[in-house]
This record gives structure tokens, C-alpha cells and sequence, in this order.
């Protein structure tokens, strides 16, 4: 009876070890974005990528219909995670630059925390990939500077100008965070995206 159970109890555990679909599509992008965060990195291949996983690259493919598919997933966290941080910032009380220096931090303090998903921000991980992925990001930050020109636009009731005031003031604040990403990705993730974060907004707010 013994060892007529074995076989069945053996099959249990490994069927319990494995992933559900949905944990192995984390574990996929987690890898991935890992990958990422190592300075100088070639492109990720999707064999470099199985091979870290320890799975046949068919296996990836079970969980994703392409790489690019995968990119697009890392591009999902993004957004999802950014913007959900900034619609409860433009929605608070707090003064006008108080906003503004809020939502440059949250932006910056993302990019530290997930130095691989710069790369993707930045458009490196993206240069050899579909063409839809380096659009989709560039849709992020036109987001991104809408969501800047709309606190300051709301706060431009003295000027003659405000539309026009509001647009040069989030493209300067968006050039400004995408420059210290830039900078972050190229000293290999050495220079903090948040250096002197204090004193460069007593000077630009």
C-alpha cells in the first residue's frame, strides 16, 4: 500500500510547487525588470531571460504571446503605479508647488526604487524592440505633463496668460525629471535621481 501511495504523493508536491499561470507571469516580469537593473546590460534575450528562470523559452511563450508583450507588462506597472500616486496628489488639498514638488518626488522615488524600470522610461530597453512600446511611453509622460500643466494651470488665476504659462511650466518640470532619469540610468544607477531634490525646487518653484 506503501509504496503505492509514493507516485501519488510525489505528484502532489511537485504539483503544488508549480506556479499558477498568474504567479509564473510575475515571476516572468520580475526576472525581466531584474535584468534590467544591471548596469550596461545588453539586451535581454528571451533565452538570457528562460535561462535565469530556469524554463525552456517555449514556457514563456505559455504566459506571453511575445517580448514584447512582456515589456508591456513592465510598462502596465508603471502606469498603474505612477499615476496612482499622482491622481491622490492633484487631488489634495495642498498648495500649488507643494503638488508640483510632490509629484516630481513620487516620480523620482519610483525611478530609485526601480532602477530597472528606467530603462524602459528612458527608451534604453526599448531600442531593439516594437516600435508601440517606445510610443507608449512617450504617452506615459505626455500624461505625466498633462497631469503637471493641470495643478498649475489651476493656480494661474493672476496671469494673462495662464494655458500658455502652464504648458512652459510642466514642459520645464518634465525635462527636469526625465533629465535626472537619464542621468540615473547612465552612472549605472549611481547618481541618486533625488540629489539636492530640495534645493533645485527653491530654485525652479
Amino acid at each position: 500500500m506503501a509504496d503505492e501511495q509514493n507516485p501519488a504523493t510525489a505528484t502532489d508536491a511537485v504539483t503544488r510547487k508549480r506556479p499558477k499561470p498568474g504567479e509564473r507571469r510575475i515571476q516572468i516580469l520580475q526576472a525581466l525588470a531584474a535584468m534590467l537593473e544591471q548596469p550596461g546590460a545588453e539586451r535581454v534575450t528571451t533565452a538570457a531571460l528562460a535561462a535565469r528562470l530556469g524554463v525552456s523559452e517555449a514556457a514563456l511563450y505559455r504566459h506571453f504571446a511575445s517580448k514584447a508583450q512582456m515589456f508591456e507588462g513592465l510598462i502596465d506597472f508603471i502606469e498603474t503605479s505612477v499615476f496612482g500616486l499622482l491622481n491622490q496628489i492633484t487631488d489634495s488639498p495642498h498648495s500649488t508647488p507643494d503638488k508640483l514638488r510632490r509629484m516630481v518626488t513620487v516620480l523620482l522615488q519610483f525611478a530609485e526604487r526601480n532602477p530597472g524600470m528606467v530603462r524602459v522610461m528612458v527608451g534604453d530597453a526599448l531600442v531593439f524592440e516594437n516600435d508601440r512600446l517606445q510610443q507608449r511611453i512617450n504617452l506615459f509622460f505626455d500624461k505625466v505633463e498633462a497631469s503637471l500643466r493641470q495643478v498649475m494651470r489651476e493656480a494661474a488665476t493672476g496671469s494673462t496668460t495662464p494655458t500658455v504659462d502652464a504648458q512652459v511650466s510642466a514642459s520645464l518640470l518634465l525635462s527636469f525629471v526625465l533629465g535626472r532619469l537619464q542621468r540615473f540610468a547612465r552612472s549605472g544607477y549611481k547618481r541618486s535621481p533625488l540629489e539636492h531634490l530640495e534645493a533645485t525646487f527653491s530654485i525652479m518653484l
